[in-house]
């Protein structure tokens, strides 16, 4: 930890527990494609009959799946990610407090313009979040989903 004096009192300021090679590190292990939720969900609509294409590039914001059968398309958020509030998983961190904030409210704005541009162009859009699909709760979010998508 640093330590910053001022004329009243010291402060402590906490710094990152690892250097930049390894923050560099785990950082690029972060994946964007067949993340588990994703293979959860995937398994599971799969073993269902449902058939899908995985990350179409043609439509707006590269959707998880897409279901050309029924024009619907599912994105499937981690929680940090697209600032899922209220969510135990989707906490600030206290480092570059700012820097994440931007981030995250960025994410959540690219996620709602390319839910209204789907929108637009005839597709149903399903959003999960990786809160959803833990153990506790797997079983009622994916038996919603088979349902919502036979309707």
């Amino acid at each position: 930890m640093a330590r910053i004096a001022s004329k009243s009192h010291r402060q402590m300021v906490r710094t990152d527990v690892h250097d930049k090679a390894t923050r560099s590190f785990n950082m690029s292990r972060i994946r964007s494609k067949n993340t588990k939720p994703e293979i959860i969900v995937r398994k599971f609509l799969f073993g269902k009959g449902f058939r899908y294409k995985l990350y179409d590039r043609t439509l707006p914001g590269t959707p998880d799946l897409v279901f050309p059968k029924f024009r619907t398309v599912i994105f499937i958020h981690g929680c940090f990610w697209h600032g899922h509030e209220g969510c135990k998983y989707f906490v600030i961190p206290k480092t570059r407090r700012e820097w994440w904030i931007t981030k995250i409210n960025r994410n959540k704005q690219l996620d709602t313009e390319n839910i209204k541009k789907l929108g637009k162009l005839g597709w149903k859009v399903i959003t999960i979040f990786e809160c959803r699909l833990t153990p506790k709760n797997r079983d009622k979010t994916l038996s919603r989903l088979a349902a919502r998508l036979a309707k």
